[in-house]
């Protein structure tokens, strides 16, 4: 029986570990991700990453438009006069650029950037290809410019190669820049009348902002619009490090078709996790796969966008699907108080659609607890007994005539086990549903706790709609039930995400350990390893193996099955033997002599016959049964490395169960990980069978993580399957183990 292993890694991660003398790796990234000299992991990646002054983007004292026309049916001219009017509007002086022209819509025409009166902040450019103007902006100290052409990485390769030109020019420059292939939408007008924390909004398409755009028309401020386009230089994650430093914002909203630099990403959204300003997103893609051809199971497990999904979730990027619930989950986080409680009470006029909605929420996961005895005999004050007030609180129709209807709404609000209350109103339904939405929006207004109502009427002109429920701020107005209990959801969600959130970058190592030595030294690049070599790699990172030896004939795996004690398992070892199993490569519960020199002589014929280089046959310790599991490290092309954990064994692929992270993170996320196996229970012991050494699983993944991290983009792939993770405080056993070098 192997002791347990776990304890000391947590320690280990928090802390920096002694160097061993190697200089950390260098790592190519995107500008906005370029961290401070020497601060970067053990990896080469940075830990933090500046945030861009966009002020004079947003706000700029002077702007400069190169390609300015007055000629009516140009487009440029279209442009320009939208241009003059958002510059007056910011209070910009506007200098239009052109060579030909002495002035343009009244207003004396320089004829290029040097003959500029002054030094601008901000130059947009409507010319064809930005490239020859970028240094002639950075000569006249430019700190802004937006392209709106388009042709470049969107048209394929040849755009992709002019584009990769003018990202480069652009870096020589000093200079930032929006775009290519953008639009005006950072230049629309923003109502200054309405109150408020304020939704920043990002997308890389205009067109698919205008949902959230157009809040405005509902009482929802918006505060910025970043249209990243191509993003040749300025990305979303630019923008989202920006926006979370603003006092007006509230949360950001954004949509994403693409991630430019997977670190520069999850620093932005650390910044936003630390100032506690949610982010939501449409990212598209979900479909697609990520082909990649891996030889272990880690590989076929987990597909590009699921790690893009699990990164988000790490860092509280609250994932939607539809351009609806982007805006009424950006226009909830932004507006609504920090929930004094998880309960929900959903109160309705019916008891059917009390009962519809209840049943919904409880599948998302909201938690609807049962009104105390005390408040049900209170509501009974004011509702029939006849009708339950338990939670749903159905009402039989809410009194028209006097007050006990704002008295129902205060009694549920007063439940310190209540911190939202949800009124779904499928219909209009005069005076009735009138004087509850003014009901509503009173005790709204007196209370920090979050009223929610879902106006389900189709027409959506009702007075008690437009004027009553829309006029207020404080009451959050979905018109579905689906959009409202996945605003609610997110917004319990990312308030307990933000208030135990502790930053991984903080924590992250930023000096090899004394195992990164030791692991150097096993790797062959370009080569995958035999399972022995491989074994030797995890003892390198204090992961336990079984006892072993790896011999060359039959009477030495005899006297090595006497060494590491009977009963034994025989397997073949070699360089490119991916999945013994299915070869018949793997021999169980040999228990003699005779056993162990039959089981080799059979080895190595099945091998000669599928043709299998071998460098040997492992002759194993028999570890008892606990629980299959299996852990393991791939390469994502946005992110680097990434640590998977699912249930193993022979149908690891079948059942596709894991769960995977994107390093640094530490031991809570470790935990989080398995939290989200549908197999979890398996862990906590069924059927009468003892719970396994979780803990010892949880210090597994920590120390896999801690070798992806230091062997970084060397190391392509590793799995370790099966990992029998043994009864409580017994410890964990890679029982196989496959690594592949970059």
């Amino acid at each position: 029986m192997l002791g347990s292993t776990h304890g000391t890694l947590t320690t280990d991660f928090r802390a920096r570990v002694v160097a061993c003398g190697e200089e950390p790796r260098a790592a190519v990234h995107s500008r906005a991700s370029i961290a401070p000299e020497g601060d970067l992991d053990v990896s080469g990646r940075p830990l933090h990453a500046p945030v861009p002054d966009l002020d004079r983007f947003f706000r700029p004292e002077s702007v400069a438009v190169i390609g300015a026309s007055d000629t009516e049916g140009r487009p440029n001219t279209g442009i320009t006069r939208q241009l003059i009017a958002w510059a007056e509007r910011v209070g910009a002086r506007l200098h239009p650029v052109h060579p030909t022209r002495a002035s343009v819509f009244g207003r004396a025409c320089s004829p290029s950037v040097a003959a500029l009166p002054e030094q601008v902040d901000l130059a947009v450019l409507l010319v064809g290809d930005p490239l020859p103007v970028i240094e002639e902006l950075a000569q006249a100290k430019v700190r802004f410019a937006v392209a709106f052409a388009s042709g470049f990485a969107e048209t394929g390769e040849k755009g992709a190669a002019a584009q990769a030109r003018l990202a480069a020019a652009v870096e020589r420059s000093g200079l930032r820049l929006l775009g290519p292939n953008t639009n005006l939408n950072a230049f629309e007008e923003f109502r200054d009348d309405l109150e408020g924390p304020a939704i920043a909004l990002i997308t890389q398409s205009g067109h698919q902002g205008r949902p959230v755009y157009t809040l405005q028309e509902l009482g929802v401020r918006l505060s910025h619009w970043a249209p990243t386009g191509n993003e040749a230089d300025l990305e979303t994650a630019d923008f989202i490090a920006y926006f979370s430093q603003r006092p007006e914002v509230g949360a950001i909203a954004c949509y994403m078709e693409g991630l430019k630099d997977g670190r520069s990403f999850l620093l932005a959204a650390d910044r936003a996790a630390r100032a506690g300003v949610p982010v939501v997103a449409v990212k598209v893609g979900r479909t697609e796969a990520g082909a990649r051809t891996a030889a272990s199971h880690t590989g076929k497990l987990t597909g590009a966008d699921e790690v893009v999904d699990a990164a988000m979730r790490q860092f509280g990027v609250i994932r939607v699907d539809g351009l609806d619930e982007l805006q009424d989950t950006a226009a909830l986080l932004a507006r609504a108080r920090t929930p004094q409680a998880e309960g929900v009470v959903v109160y309705s006029i019916s008891g059917g659609t009390g009962a519809h909605f209840a049943d919904l929420a409880t599948g998302a996961g909201l938690r609807l607890p049962e009104l105390s005895a005390a408040k049900q005999a209170e509501l009974h004050t004011w509702i029939p007994d006849y009708l339950n007030v338990a939670n749903p609180v159905d009402n039989g129709g809410h009194p028209v005539g006097d007050w006990r209807g704002r008295k129902i709404i205060d009694a549920i609000l007063a439940d310190p086990a209540v911190g939202v209350l949800i009124c779904p109103i499928t219909g209009p339904f005069p005076p009735m549903s009138d004087r509850l939405a003014q009901d509503l929006v009173d005790a709204a207004e007196a209370t920090d706790k979050l009223v929610c109502v879902v106006w389900g009427s189709p027409v959506g002109t009702e007075d008690a709609y437009r004027t009553t429920l829309l006029g207020s701020s404080r009451v959050a107005t979905f018109r579905t039930f689906g959009n409202c209990i996945t605003a609610v959801r997110a917004y319990l969600d990312h308030h307990r995400f933000a208030a135990s959130y502790r930053s991984p970058f903080d924590e992250a190592p930023r000096t090899p350990s004394p195992s990164f030595r030791k692991a150097q030294a096993l790797m062959r690049p370009g080569h995958q390893l035999s399972e022995h070599a491989a074994k030797q790699l995890l003892r390198a990172y204090g992961i336990r193996v079984p006892r072993e030896q790896l011999v060359t004939s039959a009477a030495a795996a005899v006297r090595a099955a006497g060494l590491v004690g009977y009963p034994v398992v025989m397997k073949a070892s070699g360089a490119h033997l991916a999945h013994k199993t299915e070869l018949g490569l793997v021999k169980v519960g040999l228990t003699s002599a005779s056993q162990v020199r039959d089981a080799y002589r059979e080895l190595t014929d099945i091998a000669r016959y599928e043709d299998v280089g071998l460098d040997g046959i492992l002759v194993c310790q028999m570890v008892e049964r606990g629980v299959e599991m299996m852990v393991g490290v791939t390469r994502d092309p946005l992110f680097g490395p990434t640590v998977t954990v699912g249930l193993g064994g022979v149908l690891v692929e079948v059942l596709h169960d894991a769960a995977v992270r994107v390093p640094p993170f530490g031991e809570e996320q470790a935990r989080d990980m398995l939290g989200e196996l549908r197999g979890r229970a398996l862990l906590e012991g069924v059927r009468g069978g003892p719970p396994v050494d979780v803990d010892a699983l949880v210090e597994v993944v920590l120390r896999v993580q801690r070798m992806a991290l230091e062997l970084g983009d060397d190391l392509a792939e590793l799995d370790i399957n099966p990992l029998m993770v043994l009864g409580r405080g017994q410890g964990a056993v890679a029982l196989d183990a496959l690594a592949v070098c970059r």
